[in-house]
């Protein structure tokens, strides 16, 4: 299969205004940040769940950053047009942050699909390589690789996969393994675990997305589940961030 050139996009100048950021991605093309300026974007994205808020002490401890660095960067991002921040309420995306926010997810979701299905990574292997690519490759490299894979809606982990307009596909009626009762039999549809260990874990067990899996038991420490003839006991912790989609 060709390789594709990767192409680095450029920071904005620090003195640009954040209405020719606000117009250019009006205009179609997209806003040019530094690699940790699209980390706060994205995280922030995620971790107030698309429109929400989230706090600063809660990004800090995301980005493994101290609070102070969270309050600077936040105020950069705000004199941008990116964000907006109250004190103590939080911050949240503008029109303008959410798209690039959105666009980072793609990248990074789509780079995942990528690496395990045409490089044959294994799902724990592919966050941190994906981490570091998406701030680098070019819109043609995104739309072919998308295109390779037929538009996947989903990466590996079962996370949604923005669309080239950034808008999220529906997402089913999924629940926590941890909400459901003993005796529930369903599909697994997502893993929001990210660490390679947890990842690793699930793998050789054979908890992977699209597997079939069984609740039997619910305790305070643990999960008990069965896929086919095999039982297995999966900490709580754990547990909880996989989602099965099924029915009674």
């Amino acid at each position: 299969m060709a390789m594709f050139a990767i192409e680095k996009f450029l920071g904005y100048p620090k003195n640009m205004s954040a209405q020719s950021i606000a117009n250019s991605a009006a205009g179609g093309s997209r806003p040019a940040l530094t690699e940790p300026q699209e980390d706060y974007l994205k995280q922030i994205y995620l971790l107030a769940k698309g429109d929400g808020r989230v706090g600063t002490q809660a990004l800090a401890r995301r980005l493994r950053v101290r609070p102070a660095s969270v309050t600077e960067m936040v105020g950069r991002l705000a004199q941008l047009g990116l964000v907006e921040h109250a004190p103590y309420r939080g911050v949240s995306l503008t029109e303008t942050g959410r798209r690039v926010a959105l666009e980072m997810v793609r990248h990074h979701r789509l780079l995942e699909t990528y690496l395990v299905r045409v490089l044959g990574y294994s799902w724990d292997q592919v966050h941190d390589e994906a981490e570091r690519l998406e701030h680098v490759i070019s819109e043609r490299f995104e739309a072919r690789i998308a295109e390779v894979m037929n538009h996947p809606t989903h990466d590996p982990h079962g996370d949604p996969i923005p669309t080239s307009e950034l808008r999220m596909p529906p997402v089913g009626a999924w629940m926590r393994v941890t909400e459901f009762r003993a005796g529930f039999s369903g599909k697994l549809v997502r893993v929001g675990a990210q660490d390679s260990e947890s990842l690793d874990l699930l793998r050789q067990l054979g908890l992977i997305v699209g597997t079939d899996v069984e609740v039997c038991e619910k305790t305070d420490a643990a999960v008990h589940l069965r896929i086919g003839g095999e039982s297995m006991m999966i900490p709580t912790d754990l547990a909880d961030q996989m989602w099965i989609e099924g029915n009674e």
